[in-house]
């Protein structure tokens, strides 16, 4: 089986360029977005919808345009998605755990293994970017080797080693799978665990002619006249 086999990767939009210190360099902003997001998810609980709202999100987030936007919100939902997953890999290529207090380190090597795994992005845009990133933070610039490393021999080993890795892993922390599989069973635990990989389709309901619409939405139309979005990219309001 190989990473085609499981499905398509997701195909994303951006890498517009930034200029960051100084600098023009393509993607850099978005992936620095991406980073402190998911620590405000991971580290500070904050929900990913607020942090990505157009109006109200995150001041870093909506500095950048639509393109870049849309990027940074799908690698965010993908390395959500795939936490346990990625965590494990990256733990493979690692000789000791990170420290508790490198949380930044972590979050940028999770924003660049998403899309080196799961996303329609150049291996090595996604591995020079993150190296460029982690020289660019006081906290990270001495790890800035480390993370090259890992995540090439992550890169050359995607295709033998991520679809044992899917199949071994719950995209859940250990309580909330043994929680499941206590009240459903194993294989209805088993079945939900696997939709939470899924993401969700938008469906639009339209006053009229959804004909035309799903044809300029790209979707499809349901019995009840509702027209179904599959990997919607950028925001509704769009």
């Amino acid at each position: 089986m190989s990473v085609a086999d499981r499905g398509p990767r997701r195909t994303v939009s951006g890498d517009q360029e930034h200029r960051d210190g100084g600098d023009f360099v393509a993607g850099l902003a978005a992936r620095k977005a991406a980073a402190r997001l998911l620590a405000a998810v991971i580290d500070a609980r904050t929900p990913l919808d607020g942090l990505t709202d157009h109006e109200n999100g995150h001041p870093q987030y909506k500095a950048l345009d639509l393109r870049d936007r849309g990027l940074v919100r799908a690698i965010l939902v993908t390395a959500l998605r795939y936490r346990m997953t990625i965590s494990g890999l990256l733990a493979r290529r690692l000789e000791k755990p990170l420290p508790p207090n490198a949380t930044a380190l972590s979050h940028i090597l999770h924003v660049a293994a998403a899309q080196i795994l799961f996303l329609d992005i150049p291996d090595s845009a996604a591995v020079d970017i993150a190296v460029t990133h982690a020289k660019s933070d006081p906290r990270t610039v001495r790890f800035s080797g480390l993370v090259n490393g890992v995540l090439r021999t992550l890169a050359r080993a995607k295709e033998t080693e991520l679809p044992a890795a899917l199949a071994a892993t719950d995209e859940a922390p250990k309580w909330f799978s043994d929680r499941l599989k206590t009240t459903y069973g194993n294989e209805k635990a088993r079945q939900i665990l696997e939709a939470h990989r899924v993401e969700a389709p938008v469906d639009f309901s339209v006053k009229a002619d959804p004909g035309l619409w799903a044809e300029k939405l790209g979707g499809i139309v349901l019995p009840t006249g509702t027209v179904r979005v599959e990997n919607l990219v950028g925001p509704v309001t769009e």
